[in-house]
């Protein structure tokens, strides 16, 4: 009878991507690796999904663009994996919107200072007001990295590869919008990512 109810659990939430994390929290799968179902696509064809993956590769133009989640979420924590292919990469994942109340956690190089931020926030108008630890030895340049970032009122908290990395306070944070990828514009570039999933707090 016991293993009857562990097969009608995995039946019941084992195909709508819904686990536990360590935390506790419930976690929701935005990417089922075959289709961006969870996302809103951007023209330009930047964007798509081979493998398992999402890819993200500029264009001849260098154009880069956001993919949006579709819903919006107030306080929240999401994990995805991700791996650096090729060029100078400069992208991350927007927390709650696109503007100077809403940082970014960085992945990969800034373009303004020329260096990897990995893990940092950053937020337009005042660059990065504190930076990631331990990111040189925890980030692996030609391998898979697991990335978490939750979002809990003003507070944000950043994991990398299993390690906190960085906490930060944010005054006049906006408490409600979207989850974004980012491919930065201006550049070569190609990254992928996996494995995404998001649990509201």
């Amino acid at each position: 009878m016991k293993y009857i109810v562990i097969l009608l659990l995995f039946l019941t939430f084992g195909n709508i991507g819904m686990a536990q994390n360590s935390e506790g929290t419930t976690m929701y799968s935005l990417f089922n690796g075959k289709a961006l179902e969870s996302w809103k696509i951007p023209d330009g064809g930047e964007w798509t999904v081979k493998n398992g993956k999402i890819i993200a590769k500029n264009n001849p133009g260098k154009k880069g663009s956001i993919l949006w989640t579709k819903e919006s979420y107030n306080d929240f924590v999401v994990q995805l994996d991700f791996k650096m292919i090729s060029g100078n990469i400069d992208s991350g994942i927007f927390m709650r919107g696109e503007d100077k109340n809403n940082p970014q956690i960085q992945i990969g190089i800034s373009g303004s200072l020329k260096r990897d931020m990995t893990g940092s926030p950053y937020v337009p108008g005042a660059s990065y007001p504190v930076e990631a630890k331990n990111v040189n030895k925890l980030l692996r340049l030609k391998g898979w990295n697991t990335i978490k970032a939750r979002a809990m009122n003003n507070k944000y908290t950043v994991w990398l590869n299993g390690e906190e990395v960085m906490n930060y306070t944010m005054d006049n944070a906006n408490l409600q919008g979207p989850v974004g990828l980012q491919l930065h514009p201006g550049r070569e570039m190609e990254i992928h990512f996996k494995k995404i999933v998001l649990g509201r707090l």
